[in-house]
């Protein structure tokens, strides 16, 4: 892996790191986040980051709103999601089990219906239940390492629509009424639709990486079945087993992702257990082709009508 920052110089001496999985995934040992977390360590937490792709700190009893958010913004802007409303007095995005839209139960990047999505996800478990509720990622720049050269090639010259108005129902056998009528008036209040590159260049590693996950809706030129039946073999690479970590949630756990070449998914298997978790959402920049094109804004809800498709 090539760094493009000096990210690469940085060595982890203040750092306990525990591997989680092969290709994925590390656990910070023994470690307390605070929004004032001294440079040299903050960058150290950057470059781990970078480099496995999803970070897990256990018991941060510490931290609440306003220092989850706080500590947020030591990596950028703090941004609220574009349609689901934040608890008051915040910019936090809430999973609330016990309501609509609380099960994040389907492989997904975080708002990559929007060109500049988020770079960056931080995510708090508030009420954790006794059992179930994992949550699984999944490494989209070793998917992209490990295509045969030929399909690497294909899917640099592709190019796909996102949409937060999606087939919420599409893969799941039962999709509760509550659920569906929460994606409905809630998730899709306002309608997005961003393009992206299928492989785009990350900014600091220069690793390439698959940008797709449940917000995709089409790939330019092609028909729907065309782009469904590619959308399967390209997403089947990136949730191969050998490519994910899976955390067991506890009490007051914080797990920071590099949204920028991960997906994830969380699991539903906990009844009607309570789980809470809130997120800070730092904001991304539009993803970077192959060939140096970057996304672009379909549709927005600020727009008078859809942006012509038009380069």
């Amino acid at each position: 892996m090539t760094i493009h920052s000096s990210h690469s110089d940085v060595e982890f001496k203040n750092l306990t790191i525990r591997r989680v999985s092969g290709n994925i995934g590390a656990e910070i040992v023994d470690f307390k986040i605070t929004p004032d977390i001294d440079e040299n360590i903050f960058s150290q937490i950057e470059a781990a980051l970078v480099k496995y792709k999803v970070l897990f700190f256990r018991k941060q009893t510490q931290l609440n709103d306003e220092s989850h958010q706080a500590f947020g913004a030591r990596f950028g802007k703090v941004v609220a999601h574009p349609t689901v409303p934040a608890p008051t007095g915040t910019k936090l995005f809430e999973l609330d089990a016990s309501k609509g839209g609380g099960r994040a139960d389907s492989w997904h990047t975080d708002v990559t219906f929007v060109e500049a999505f988020p770079k960056i996800s931080i995510l708090r478990g508030v009420k954790i239940p006794e059992y179930g509720g994992d949550t699984v990622w999944a490494n989209t720049a070793t998917a992209y390492e490990n295509l045969p050269e030929e399909l690497k090639r294909f899917a640099e010259s592709l190019r796909a629509v996102h949409s937060n108005d999606y087939d919420y129902g599409a893969d799941r056998i039962v999709a509760e009424q509550q659920r569906l009528d929460h994606h409905r008036k809630v998730f899709v209040s306002a309608v997005y639709e961003a393009e992206h590159p299928v492989v785009h260049v990350h900014p600091v590693s220069g690793e390439k990486a698959l940008l797709l996950g449940h917000f995709f809706k089409r790939l330019s030129g092609f028909s729907s079945r065309e782009s469904a039946r590619l959308f399967e073999l390209l997403q089947n690479r990136v949730i191969q087993l050998e490519n994910t970590v899976r955390w067991q949630w506890q009490q007051d756990d914080v797990v920071i992702w590099d949204n920028r070449a991960t997906q994830h998914y969380a699991v539903n298997d906990y009844g009607t257990q309570p789980r809470l978790v809130r997120r800070v959402t730092i904001e991304g920049d539009a993803a970077v082709a192959v060939d140096g094109s970057r996304s672009r804004t379909l549709s927005r809800p600020d727009t008078q009508s859809p942006v012509s498709e038009v380069a």
